[in-house]
């Protein structure tokens, strides 16, 4: 995409004008007014990467002109097509991206991080590099080119040898992606989610105390939420003490140990009562990355231990040091840990560049800090919810602590917010899958979009867990997301827009297709696609399910619709119609159909396929062996004979509804093992 041809260049200085020079890439080091550069790319493992080499050189007793504070370096990236169409990502606020949609390059936001080009016969993944000084992001200026931003945030720097963007084209926007962060995540020595460990305790469903007490919490409220879960058999099995409980002193960090007016006896007498009387198996404590928002409190107990483990910024803050910083989170974890605590919820991780301008380069400061959080960590399993964190400085900074939050908060109170909550997580989880598991934050089960809340969870991939206040828990919107234990049907990543929407507008289309996938038996994966209206108008849309990427490919598929409950077999490439209420959302089940009949595994589920753990076809039955018992369903042309579930006929209770048998059962934890015979 980018022209092996001139780009024009601007470089601003300290106390000096801007040097306007033109290099040619690849084409070596070109000298203007004492600054030297040259910008060159090189092909790897399917990915283009940029990288500039810049020297300033100053006279022994001459005023210092090196390079300013904030976007110190501008380039231009000459283009050799023009995209169809693009999707950017971008910073709307130090803590997170969402997407905007044109088809001019002038029109990109300012401060993008990801753009995704559709040129109609292929796609393309640019994304502006994050480098050991200084990070990169786009900005739209022309449409003949790319501007290119760089800073550090940190002036006086005279020398800067940087990657510049990693870009990848290929026949799918998805596999464009992965080259990318491929790419990015090697050059940054950090893992891709694939490799990254999900600790067992975010594979169950949980609750958080953020929009129940908001700054309010208390030993109290926590025991009587508790109470109520464990009254409402609510199998939630970890609990976020969120921000509020901490010791402060004019909002900055005054102890390690909790606030002792909320929190009288600290937290091993409540995290132990609660364990035993609640069945909550893990507690974690919320806290921001500088220990608070804007750091510590000078004359406190944390600053007199830690003195050694912090550093004193130029803005005047007190905070952990991107080098020695592992000493604070360490000892800070060690007294949580003592208390019960088992993870934490690490917030305000965009504040890296707040923090540390004018007293360390970006990249290194973010890099330090990251690394210094997860080494501490390790004495938690390395258990950390990271929260607030996706300029792309921190994205590409976490070695490899697993969850990731991936939109704005869940706003309960505000009007609409749903349509803004689905937008960010479905189009930031284009990139953000490609390194985490994403969180996609917690909402409340007494609302009015409590049910499109659920079922977005559900295909996330992600954690689950709800905030409702004391006494306001539904039950009942919960079940379908867990077992009776509380362990969650998850999917294998978080869902993204169908290829077809990836560049349209929802908000323009008024409606948006998700497609997920799971693994469904042995050796076969099912998938789905979840549709929400975002309108006050009823709308139809299409979809296959080749739409569904990483599907079992086949030739039939069982198609179930979850919310109508009823199923039917079609075709790979079969124009399956939905039509979808005002405001309203479907969700849609395909599964492969290898054998005579299809077990949908537990109805009531939204992706109880992934119950399934086994099935074995005969010529005269099929066995199925599934993680745990509730409403059993199976597709089959023609009803079956008898059906045993571990030895019992339970044929007499089963229900023919089309080409659907459904047996209901109670529902029960353990694996269970039907048979049903054709």
């Amino acid at each position: 995409m980018i022209k092996q041809t001139t780009i024009s260049c601007e470089i601003v200085r300290q106390k000096a004008q801007p040097v306007m020079t033109e290099v040619c890439l690849n084409g070596g080091a070109v000298s203007c007014d004492g600054v030297t550069l040259s910008v060159s790319e090189k092909s790897t493992g399917g990915c283009r990467v940029g990288s500039i080499c810049l020297a300033i050189q100053s006279g022994e007793l001459e005023t210092c002109r090196n390079l300013e504070t904030e976007a110190p370096v501008r380039l231009h990236l000459p283009v050799t097509e023009q995209p169809k169409n693009i999707t950017a990502l971008y910073m709307f606020s130090p803590w997170w991206t969402r997407p905007a949609f044109t088809q001019r390059l002038s029109e990109l936001p300012d401060k993008t991080q990801t753009a995704l080009f559709c040129f109609g016969d292929r796609y393309g993944c640019f994304v502006p590099a994050v480098g050991a000084r200084c990070k990169a992001y786009l900005t739209g200026e022309s449409d003949q080119a790319l501007t290119l931003v760089l800073t550090a945030l940190h002036g006086g720097l005279s020398e800067l040898n940087e990657p510049l963007y990693w870009y990848a084209e290929a026949p799918t926007v998805g596999e464009a992606i992965s080259l990318v962060f491929a790419e990015a995540a090697r050059a940054k020595h950090i893992r891709l989610r694939t490799e990254r460990r999900l600790p067992e305790m975010f594979r169950y469903l949980g609750w958080c105390s953020w929009n129940a007490f908001y700054t309010d919490v208390n030993e109290q409220g926590i025991r009587e939420k508790a109470a109520e879960l464990a009254e409402k058999q609510v199998p939630v099995k970890w609990m976020i003490i969120d921000d509020g409980w901490l010791s402060l002193q004019n909002r900055l960090l005054y102890a390690f140990e909790p606030d002792k007016e909320k929190f009288p006896e600290g937290f091993g007498r409540l995290t132990a009562e609660l364990r035993e009387s609640a069945g909550i198996r893990w507690f974690g404590v919320w806290h921001a990355l500088m220990g608070y928002w804007s750091g510590i409190a000078p004359d406190s107990p944390v600053a007199v231990q830690e003195a050694p483990n912090l550093r004193r910024t130029a803005g005047g803050r007190l905070v952990p040091d991107p080098v020695r910083g592992t000493g604070f989170y360490r000892d800070w974890y060690k007294v949580l840990s003592g208390q019960g605590i088992r993870f934490v919820k690490v917030d305000g991780q965009g504040t890296i560049p707040l923090c540390f301008e004018s007293t360390v380069p970006l990249g290194e400061a973010a890099e330090g800090l990251h690394a210094c959080l997860e080494n501490a960590a390790s004495c938690m399993d390395g258990a950390v919810i990271n929260c607030m964190g996706m300029p792309m400085e921190s994205v590409l900074s976490r070695p490899a602590t697993a969850v990731s939050r991936n939109s704005d908060d869940f706003f309960p109170d505000l009007a609409d917010s749903f349509r803004e909550h689905l937008l960010q997580n479905a189009y930031n989880a284009l990139y953000h899958n490609a390194l985490y598991v994403c969180d996609w934050d917690m909402f409340w089960t007494q609302h009015p979009d409590s049910a499109k809340h659920a079922l977005l969870r559900a295909v996330s991939g992600g954690p689950v867990y709800c905030s409702d206040r004391v006494g306001e828990t539904d039950a009942q919107v919960l079940k379908p997301l867990a077992y009776p234990d509380g362990e969650l049907l998850m999917m294998s990543r978080s869902a993204m827009p169908t290829q077809d929407c990836v560049f349209t507008d929802p908000f323009k289309s008024g409606f948006l297709k998700l497609q997920n996938i799971a693994p469904y038996g042995q050796g076969l994966i099912g998938g789905g696609i979840a549709v929400f209206d975002l309108t006050d108008q009823p709308l139809a849309c299409t979809f296959t399910p080749a739409e569904v990427e990483g599907i079992t490919a086949c030739e039939r598929y069982l198609f179930y619709d979850f919310f109508a409950q009823t199923a039917r077999f079609v075709g790979q490439n079969e124009l399956v119609h939905c039509n979808i209420a005002p405001n309203g959302c479907r969700w849609y089940v395909l599964l492969p159909v290898t054998g005579p009949c299809t077990c949908l595994g537990m109805a009531e589920k939204y992706v109880g396929f992934t119950a399934v753990e086994s099935v074995h076809n005969s010529a005269s039955a099929q066995t199925v062996v599934l993680h745990a018992s509730g409403t059993l369903a199976w597709a089959s042309e023609t009803a079956p004979k008898r059906i045993t579930v571990d030895g019992e006929d339970v044929t007499a209770a089963a229900e023919r509804k089309g080409i659907l048998t459904v047996v209901p059962l109670t529902e029960k934890s353990g694996q269970t093992v039907a048979v049903l015979e054709c």
